[in-house]
């Protein structure tokens, strides 16, 4: 038997140790010491660890994990989505279990605290998929040259170079004015499913610091206002730098360009760029030559229902009806396997457990928890999901679930 419960603040040590051996074993177990890692970005989220049932206090856990509590955007309202990170187990107790009682023990938690969705960027999908998580979105990279960027700019704007300075300029943004920044994210962020509610910590230590070197941020500002922004790095050695940009948002298309202007104006100091961008980036529309950009499409974070009939139940829903009979099967959380009845009358929707077995021969259609997932927060549509194997139904049952829950942009930028 095993036992879920809160890391001791005096065990961090053992949380970096078993983090920084499960992603860098090159490194072998590292000695953590205060003076370096004890930082504010290290103590950003409640560290869990699963123990042995009955274990001191001052016990070592068998494997560990953080929650960081977000307000995360679904269907264009906010709701708590924790996002689950640092999962780690040391080789001695690997292959025993304890993992999947930790994100049992997790999800309880999570449930209890009334969250509707759990996110996390996986090590590998697969192992996340048996336990009912799927992905959320896709990440696009483009990697070009930087004036393939300056021509993509200047196509749109006129004035100086292209770029239209006259009524704008760029300016370095320090951390301590990461307010100046918020408006530009939150007209860019609104756009997506899953973009998080971003805290004055969160800002501070996860946007403006890095585990290594701190990234460089830039805004557009016109009128005294930020209209955009960027967060870049640069790699490499001279003759062969690149110039990574994490996060670029806009308010619109044209402090888009002008964010893309800037980086093209560093033909003189990098080779390449690479970008990191939602799937239903502009780029590729706008760029001179669209063979100049190599687009890659990439699996991004992950997502998970928390509980059916509390979180379908609290989300919103276009003026439809809808009255549905899912059979939903869960390897994990109990309380998810069954059959639900859904019924949504002008918006405003019920959801209930009204058998505790899926395999109920009453229901219109089904499917697992990491498809009804994915279906939820409109990552993928009914009818995708009926394509491809992952939902069964009548004709009728799927067009109705189509209306209910379209499917829509999403993009979780945030790592963590």
């Amino acid at each position: 038997m095993t036992e879920y419960r809160p890391l001791p603040d005096d065990r961090r040590d053992v949380l970096f140790e078993y983090v920084s051996y499960a992603f860098s074993p090159t490194d072998g177990p590292p000695e953590y010491d205060p003076d370096e890692h004890d930082t504010p970005r290290a103590r950003m989220g409640s560290p869990r660890g699963l123990y042995p049932d009955g274990a001191p206090a001052e016990a070592d856990p068998l494997s560990v994990c953080k929650h960081h509590w977000f307000d995360a955007r679904v269907r264009g309202d906010l709701h708590p989505v924790p996002g689950l990170s640092a999962v780690a187990t040391p080789p001695e107790h690997r292959r025993s279990g304890y993992v999947r009682d930790l994100l049992e023990g997790a999800l309880k938690e999570y449930r209890d605290r009334n969250a509707r969705f759990s996110v996390l960027w996986p090590f590998r999908y697969r192992f996340y998929r048996q336990y009912g998580w799927d992905t959320a979105n896709q990440t696009l990279a483009i990697d070009c040259e930087p004036e393939a960027l300056a021509s993509a700019a200047a196509d749109g704007n006129a004035g100086d170079g292209g770029h239209g300075r006259e009524d704008g300029q760029y300016r370095r943004i320090e951390a301590g004015d990461y307010d100046r920044l918020e408006a530009a994210y939150e007209a860019d962020s609104r756009r997506y499913g899953l973009s998080i509610d971003r805290t004055e910590k969160w800002w501070r230590h996860r946007v403006f610091e890095r585990w290594d070197d701190d990234p460089f941020v830039y805004g557009w500002e016109r009128a005294g206002e930020i209209r955009g922004y960027l967060v870049y790095r640069i790699s490499g050695e001279w003759g062969d730098r690149t110039m990574h940009v994490d996060e670029l948002a806009a308010v619109d298309s044209e402090a888009y360009r002008r964010l893309l202007a800037f980086c093209g104006d560093h033909d003189s100091q990098v080779n390449a760029v690479r970008l990191r961008e939602p799937e239903d980036s502009l780029l590729p529309d706008i760029a001179t030559d669209p063979d100049e950009l190599d687009c890659e499409l990439e699996d991004g974070p992950m997502v998970r229902i928390v509980d059916i009939a509390q979180s379908l139940s609290a989300l919103s829903y276009p003026e439809t009806d809808l009255d549905v009979r899912l059979a939903v099967s869960d390897p994990l959380a109990d309380w998810n396997d069954g059959v639900f009845a859904i019924s949504i009358d002008d918006g405003v929707a019920t959801c209930e457990r009204i058998h505790d077995e899926p395999s109920s021969g009453d229901a219109d259609a089904r499917l697992d928890i990491a498809a009804l997932s994915q279906l939820a927060v409109g990552a993928r549509s009914a009818g995708r999901l009926e394509r491809t194997g992952r939902l069964e139904g009548a004709p009728a049952a799927v067009d109705a679930l189509g209306r209910a829950f379209s499917e829509t942009e999403v993009y979780l930028r945030d790592g963590f």
